[in-house]
């Protein structure tokens, strides 16, 4: 029986994780009892958490899983860690503010077999301009240091073999905050077997963004400097 893990991470998303958690619930339900929705608590500062302990009592193949915080892509990795060690055929990434929708998972699970990666691309985005300028942006900075024209870099909505992604998980450097977008440069740049499939991406369902202009420069300065010493590394 395959195995699919649903990989979130979640940092004070207290109005919105209950909706997420129902919802994707019934994805990994589908696919079969061994799978597994794995949502992973970032250190938060509100009531994630025990909303999470709370609804484990009703949804069986829920995770949860809590660890002090260390920002969205060390999340991630430590997440990817934890369902490749749990032994996931197939992991699938989200996020845990609701703009992605569970109904549109199908065609990515109906890729499995043919693809190593499925990864969503933002079509018709409704998160804001400045959400779109930055996509754009990075979409820039990719193509000026790795030559890479690269769709859509850190959509949270990708399907990954197993295989893929034990392959490149390593090459990621720790705590790196962007690590999705290192695992697609790192895909592309060894000509994996990749899909883009236009995915909807709503606004926020609820909650507060904890990502602000300031905090995304930092971001953004920091990444520049880490994909130039990676490209260095790079076979």
């Amino acid at each position: 029986m395959e195995k699919l893990y649903i990989v979130i991470p979640a940092y004070n998303e207290e109005e919105t994780i209950e909706m997420v958690a129902r919802e994707w619930h019934q994805i990994v339900e589908g696919i079969g009892e061994e799978s597994k929705l794995v949502i992973i608590d970032d250190g938060s500062k509100d009531n994630t958490y025990q909303k999470l302990l709370d609804l484990k009592k009703e949804l069986p193949q829920l995770e949860p899983l809590t660890k002090p915080n260390a920002g969205h892509g060390a999340t991630l990795l430590y997440g990817y860690a934890f369902a490749l060690n749990a032994g996931a055929d197939y992991i699938f990434q989200t996020d845990s503010d609701g703009q992605t929708l569970p109904s549109e998972f199908g065609p990515f699970w109906e890729k499995r077999m043919e693809k190593d990666a499925v990864i969503g691309y933002r079509n018709h985005r409704e998160d804001g301009f400045s959400r779109i300028v930055v996509t754009k942006t990075l979409k820039l900075v990719l193509r000026l240091i790795f030559g890479l024209n690269v769709t859509d870099a850190n959509t949270p909505y990708r399907l990954m073999k197993r295989s893929l992604l034990e392959k490149y998980i390593g090459q990621v450097p720790e705590n790196f905050n962007l690590s999705n977008v290192m695992l697609t440069v790192l895909f592309l740049h060894n000509n994996e077997n990749v899909e883009f499939m236009p995915i909807t991406f709503r606004p926020r369902q609820g909650g507060v963004n904890s990502i602000n202009l300031p905090k995304i420069t930092k971001i953004g300065i920091q990444a520049v400097k880490d994909f130039r010493t990676i490209k260095k590394n790079m076979k």
